[in-house]
């Protein structure tokens, strides 16, 4: 890998992650460098008992010397090349740094039920299946290698465009299925007003991807139109978006308007579904996702912790609710449409939060035209302030 990246006039560091001593690989960065990024020796790492201690250390050192190469300017990417332990840990090295960076992982164990998405995760990785395994120069590999490093070498040329916008224009929005009309048409309000806008499914994998970029500063604006991952994460669910959604705009001070999109349901796993779950108002919204309302009990912890992670923002803060349903499943004659019950949620949050943070409400349904057009509106004379 490293001799044809070399052909193609790249100029690879090398990173041993072995922590088996051999020494047949001149590596720029060693075992023994990789030991010491973590603050131990080679030695001790070897005189681990598990397997899995080994790779946490040495992946944690990686991590902290490819963070260290980045941040000085000495890499453009990263490439990889393992079966199942190696690509847990290269992806995880990866996974390390910003969105853009290109990064490529070959393995032989992508497609392995579990393992794919374990590697990717919120990474912007491409993960390239070799099919073969990793075992001797045959041409088979030898294609795969060259197929690989001929990837990269596109992903850092100059032709790429930067993931940072230009300027105080750059507008983060969450959006899913049941708010699809409301996100399209905000999206192409605020790109009319000469925003650039990028949107992130809030199905609890990137939204989580997305707070990470905020805090990278990724962003100068945030459109929260779906932050259903806070109480998935409260209650453990399959939308879970992690314990920090909800919380980078505030800490980083950006401006940011919130609504309430699939906040009124939650997405348990069927089979960890509690025997009340089956008497719950559900929503089939197709044959493998049932959301289930949430009871008004849940509906107040939901609230306070709204109110905890907004209540720390630095930044202006607008909280946007529609009184007619919070998405295309909220209408009338849907078992799950309740208004009156949803004011459970609004009254509680109200009490809770800070002064500084307003709340509006408005009389639609989140899928209304006038309800996008209100959260427009209200996100340039936000973002423009």
């Amino acid at each position: 890998m490293r001799s044809i990246l070399e052909s193609l006039g790249l100029k690879p560091i090398l990173m041993d992650l072995s922590m088996r001593g051999c020494v047949d690989v001149a590596a720029e960065i060693t075992p023994a460098q990789i030991a010491a990024a973590c603050g131990g020796s080679l030695e001790q790492i070897r005189c681990l008992q598990q397997r899995s201690h080994i790779t946490d250390v040495t992946t944690a050192g990686a991590a902290k010397i490819a963070g260290e190469l980045y941040a000085a300017g000495r890499i453009d990417g990263v490439i990889s090349i393992g079966g199942s332990t190696g690509s847990l840990m290269a992806t995880d090295v990866m996974r390390t740094l910003p969105f853009g960076v290109p990064k490529v992982m070959v393995s032989s164990t992508a497609a392995l039920p579990g393992l794919s998405s374990r590697y990717i995760d919120i990474g912007d990785i491409v993960l390239f299946h070799s099919v073969i395994e990793i075992c001797g120069l045959s041409d088979m590999l030898k294609n795969v290698i060259d197929r690989a490093a001929c990837a990269m070498l596109g992903m850092v040329s100059d032709g790429v465009t930067r993931p940072k916008a230009a300027g105080n224009r750059a507008v983060a929005l969450t959006m899913l299925g049941p708010c699809e009309q409301c996100a399209s048409i905000v999206h192409a309000e605020l790109e009319r007003a000469g925003y650039q806008v990028t949107g992130f499914s809030a199905a609890g994998v990137c939204d989580r991807a997305m707070e990470r970029m905020i805090g990278e500063g990724f962003f100068h604006g945030v459109i929260d139109l779906a932050p259903g991952g806070v109480g998935e994460h409260l209650f453990g669910f399959m939308r879970d978006a992690g314990p920090e959604r909800m919380e980078s705009a505030g800490r980083v001070g950006i401006p940011q308007i919130i609504s309430t999109c699939s906040v009124n349901y939650m997405t348990p796993s069927k089979s960890r579904y509690k025997p009340e779950y089956h008497q719950r108002r559900k929503y089939n919204l197709d044959k493998l996702r049932t959301w289930i309302r949430l009871s008004p009990d849940e509906l107040r912890q939901v609230a306070k912790a709204f109110a905890e992670k907004l209540n720390k923002s630095t930044g202006p803060t607008l909280m946007l609710i529609p009184l007619r349903g919070w998405s295309s499943l909220d209408v009338p004659g849907s078992p799950t449409f309740d208004p009156d019950e949803d004011k459970v949620f609004i009254e509680e949050l109200q009490d809770l939060l800070k002064p500084e943070i307003q709340m509006s409400l408005i009389d639609a349904n989140m899928e209304d035209p006038e309800f996008a057009i209100a959260v427009a509106k209200a996100a340039q004379d936000l973002f423009n302030r």
